[in-house]
C-alpha cells in the first residue's frame, strides 16, 4: 500500500476517524465547495447584472453631471425629496438621468411621430376638409403644405408628449414616494409611540429603545425606517442623539413625527420624564386617528353616494331610455351594450380601486417575524454514510449492525413524518384553502370549466343559431359564477370570523396575563394557567403556545408563532411590543396594559367603521332591489306589450317604418337579465370593499344579488 493509503485518518485533536466519519467530512467539503461555486456564479451574476445597471446610471451623470450641478440651486426640493422618498442616489445622478432618458424618449418619440404621419398622410389619406377654417385667397397657398404642417404637428406632439412625459415621471416619482411613506409613518405613528412608551416606561433608555423600534421593521413599517436613520447617524456619521434627532426631524415626510422628535430633544434638554410624553402623544396621535377615521367614513359615505347615483340610479334611467328608443325605432341598442357591459363593471372596478387606495386603516398582510428557533418539518433524507454500498457485481455488502439498525431508524421516522402529514391533511383537508381561499380556484375553475364544456358539446348540434347558443350557455354561466364564487367566498368567511373572534377577545387575554403578571407569576406560567382554563378558538390557541413552551421552546418564539400563524396586524403588533418587552427587562406587566389598551382601541375604531359603513351597504342592497325591480316591471308589462303590438302589426301586414319591425323580447329579457347579474356582482364587491375593508368580504354579498337577479328571471319572467 502507498503511504497516502496506510496513514490512518486524523480530526482536529489528533484522534483516528473511522471510514463512515471520513467519508460524511468528504461529503460535506464537497457540497461546501459545490455550494461556494454555485454562490460564486450567482454572486457573479447578480454583480455583473449590477454593474450593467451602474453603467446605464453613470453614462448620464459624465455626460450631464457639470451642468445638473451648476444649477445645484434649483434642484434644493429634489434633493430634498429623494431622501424622504429613501431613494439611494444622489440629486446630480438622478437629474442627470432624468434629463438623458427624456431626450432618448423624445427622439424615440420623434421616430414614432413620422412613422405615423407618413401612415396618416400618405397611406390613410388626409380629408378634404380638416378644419372649419376658411381661407381667403391671398393665403390659400398654405393648403397646398397642409400635409407638411400636419406632419409636423403629428412629429412634435409625440416626441414632446413622450420625452416630457419621461421628464415629468422621473421629477414627481420622489414626491410621490415621499408622500406615500408619510401616509404609512402617520398610519402607524400612535402604535410605535406606545411602543416607545411601553418600553421606556420599563426603564429601557431612550437609544435602545430606538435600537428595538429600528428592528421592528416588519410591524412598524417607515417609522422603523425613520428612526433606524437617527440610528444611522449616531453609529456612522458620529453625531450625538440630539443632532441625529434633529436631522432626521428636519427632512422627514411626516409632520407629525417631525413634531415628535423635536419636542423629545426638548424633553430631554429640560430632563423631563420620556415615558410620561411618549404617553401623552401616544393618547394625542390616537385621538387623531379616530379623527381621521370619521373624516374617511364620511368620504366613504360620499363614495357610497355617488356610486349609488352613478352607477345604479343612473344606468338604470339610460338603459330603459335606450331600450325605449331602440323599439319605437328612433334609436340603437348600441348605448345600452355599451352600458351594462363596459360602463356598470368598469365603474364599479374604479370605486373599489378608489376606496382601497384611500382607505388608510387596511395594511394587508404583515410580514412573517423573525424567531430564534426554526423548525424543520420536512422529511429528513438518508445520510450518505448510511446508504446501502454495493460491490461491482450489484450485491450489497456487509455492513456493522451499528449501520444497519441507524439506517432503519431513519427510514421509519421519514416513513412516520410522511403518514403524519398523510393524517394531517386528511383530519382537515381544507387547512390549506382556509389560510388562502384563491387556493380554491385550483378545483373550482377546472370543476366550472367542465359543467360549462361538457353539456354545450352534447347539444351543440341542436344549438343552431347564435341567440340558442347564448340563452343555452346563459344558465351555465352563472351555474360557473356560482362554482367559482361559493368556496371561496366561504372559506373566506370562515377564516375571516375566526380572525375577528380572536381579535375581538385579543385585549382580554392581554389584560388577564398582565393581572396574574401583577400577582407574581411569570409570563409562562401565565400562559399555562389560562391554557388550561380557556376555551373556543382563542382558547385552542392559547393551547398551542403552551405546547410550543412545554416542548423546550422560549416564551418570545412561541408568541410570536401564534402571531405568524394569525397574521393580523394588531396581534402582531401587540406581541412584537411584548416580546420586546419581555427581552430586555423582563417586567411585562406594565407593558401588557398598554398592549391591550392599544388592541382594545383599534378593535374600537373597526366596530366603529362596521356600524358607520351599515347604513350604506343597506342602501346598496335597496339600491340593486330597485334596479332589479324596474327592470323586472319594464321586462313583464312595457315590453310584453310592445311585443304584443309587434305580432299584430305583423299579422296585419302593417311594416310602420321601422317601428317594432325587429323586435325581439327574449333577447332583451336576456339583455336585462345580465344587466342584473353584473349589477349584483359589482355590487356586492363595492359593498364588501366599504363594509369590511376586503373585496373578498364582497363575494358574499354579490353571490347573493347575483341569485336574487337570477331568480327573478328564472321563475317570473
Amino acid at each position: 500500500m502507498t503511504e497516502n493509503n496506510s496513514l490512518e485518518k486524523k480530526n482536529e485533536h489528533g484522534e483516528a476517524l473511522d471510514s463512515s466519519t471520513v467519508e460524511k467530512t468528504s461529503l460535506l467539503a464537497k457540497l461546501k465547495s459545490k455550494f461556494s461555486e454555485s454562490a460564486e456564479d450567482t454572486g457573479y451574476s447578480k454583480e455583473k447584472a449590477s454593474s450593467y445597471f451602474n453603467i446605464l446610471k453613470k453614462i448620464p451623470f459624465a455626460l450631464l453631471g457639470d451642468y445638473v450641478q451648476e444649477r445645484e440651486d434649483k434642484y434644493e426640493n429634489l434633493k430634498l425629496k429623494l431622501f424622504q422618498a429613501r431613494i439611494p442616489v444622489s440629486y446630480e445622478v438622478y437629474v442627470s438621468n432624468a434629463i438623458f432618458y427624456s431626450l432618448l424618449s423624445c427622439v424615440f418619440g420623434l421616430i414614432i411621430g413620422i412613422f405615423i404621419a407618413y401612415i396618416s398622410i400618405y397611406v390613410v389619406g388626409l380629408p378634404e376638409s380638416m378644419t372649419k377654417l376658411e381661407f381667403s385667397a391671398s393665403s390659400a397657398w398654405i393648403l397646398q403644405f397642409r400635409g407638411i404642417f400636419v406632419g409636423l404637428l403629428i412629429t412634435v406632439f409625440f416626441a414632446a408628449s413622450l420625452g416630457g412625459g419621461i421628464y415629468g415621471l422621473f421629477m414627481l416619482y420622489p414626491r410621490f414616494k415621499a408622500g406615500e411613506r408619510k401616509s404609512d409613518i402617520n398610519r402607524q405613528l400612535p402604535y410605535a409611540v406606545t411602543f416607545m412608551y411601553a418600553l421606556s416606561k420599563g426603564g429601557m433608555n431612550i437609544i435602545e429603545v430606538f435600537r428595538l423600534l429600528s428592528r421592528s421593521g416588519s410591524t412598524y413599517g417607515e417609522v422603523s425606517n425613520e428612526v433606524n436613520a437617527i440610528i444611522r447617524e449616531m453609529d456612522y456619521f458620529g453625531y450625538d442623539m440630539k443632532t441625529a434627532i434633529s436631522n432626521i426631524s428636519e427632512r422627514t415626510p411626516s409632520d407629525r413625527f417631525s413634531e415628535l422628535m423635536d419636542n423629545l430633544i426638548t424633553i430631554i434638554d429640560s430632563g423631563g420624564s420620556i415615558p410620561r410624553y411618549f404617553q401623552d402623544k401616544a393618547e394625542q396621535y390616537l385621538q387623531k386617528t379616530v379623527i381621521d377615521e370619521k373624516g374617511f367614513l364620511e368620504t366613504l359615505g360620499l363614495l357610497a353616494e355617488s356610486y349609488v347615483t352613478a352607477f345604479v340610479a343612473g344606468p338604470l334611467f339610460i338603459i330603459i331610455m335606450g331600450v325605449m328608443m331602440a323599439v319605437m325605432g328612433s334609436g340603437s341598442e348600441v348605448m345600452v351594450y355599451a352600458i351594462i357591459y363596459a360602463v356598470l363593471p368598469i365603474g364599479s372596478l374604479m370605486f373599489v380601486v378608489m376606496i382601497s387606495i384611500i382607505t388608510p386603516s387596511e395594511m394587508g398582510e404583515p410580514e412573517l417575524l423573525p424567531t430564534r428557533t426554526i423548525l424543520d418539518h420536512g422529511i429528513p433524507d438518508l445520510p450518505s454514510y448510511l446508504e446501502p454500498i454495493y460491490d461491482e457485481a450489484g450485491e450489497l455488502i456487509n455492513e456493522p449492525e451499528e449501520i444497519v439498525r441507524n439506517r432503519e431508524y431513519y427510514l421509519n421516522f421519514a416513513k412516520a413524518k410522511r403518514s403524519l402529514s398523510v393524517r394531517k391533511f386528511l383530519k382537515n383537508p381544507f387547512d390549506m384553502v382556509m389560510s388562502n381561499p384563491l387556493y380554491s380556484l385550483a378545483v373550482t375553475i377546472p370543476v366550472a370549466i367542465l359543467v360549462l364544456v361538457i353539456p354545450y358539446w352534447s347539444n351543440m348540434e341542436s344549438l343552431g343559431t347564435t341567440a340558442q347558443k347564448v340563452g343555452f350557455i346563459d344558465d351555465y354561466i352563472v351555474l360557473v359564477l356560482f362554482i367559482v364564487m361559493i368556496p371561496m367566498a366561504l372559506f373566506h368567511e370562515i377564516m375571516s370570523r375566526k380572525k375577528k373572534y380572536l381579535e375581538r377577545n385579543f385585549p382580554d387575554f392581554l389584560k388577564k396575563l398582565a393581572s396574574t403578571n401583577e400577582s407574581g407569576m411569570t409570563l409562562r406560567d401565565s400562559i399555562k394557567l389560562m391554557a388550561n382554563s380557556k376555551s373556543g378558538h382563542l382558547g385552542n390557541e392559547i393551547r398551542v403556545i403552551w405546547a410550543d413552551i412545554s416542548w423546550g421552546m422560549n416564551v418570545n418564539d412561541s408568541l410570536i408563532r401564534f402571531a405568524n400563524r394569525l397574521r393580523t396586524q394588531v396581534i402582531a403588533r401587540s406581541l412584537t411590543l411584548v416580546t420586546k418587552a419581555n427581552e430586555s427587562s423582563g417586567d411585562v406587566g406594565e407593558v401588557l396594559l398598554v398592549a391591550a389598551r392599544d388592541a382594545a382601541s383599534e378593535q374600537s375604531m373597526k366596530r366603529e367603521r362596521a356600524m358607520g359603513m351599515m347604513i350604506y351597504i343597506v342602501i346598496i342592497y335597496i339600491s340593486f332591489l330597485v334596479f332589479v325591480g324596474v327592470i323586472y316591471v319594464i321586462s313583464t308589462t312595457f315590453l310584453a306589450e310592445m311585443a304584443a303590438a309587434g305580432e299584430k302589426m305583423a299579422e296585419s301586414g302593417g311594416g310602420g317604418g321601422g317601428f317594432l319591425g325587429n323586435f325581439d323580447l327574449d333577447a332583451y329579457i336576456r339583455l336585462f337579465m345580465h344587466a342584473s347579474l353584473i349589477q349584483g356582482l359589482s355590487s356586492g364587491l363595492m359593498a364588501g370593499t366599504m363594509g369590511e375593508g376586503s373585496v373578498m368580504s364582497g363575494l358574499k354579498h354579490s353571490i347573493i344579488m347575483m341569485g336574487i337577479g337570477y331568480l327573478i328571471f328564472a321563475v317570473f319572467v
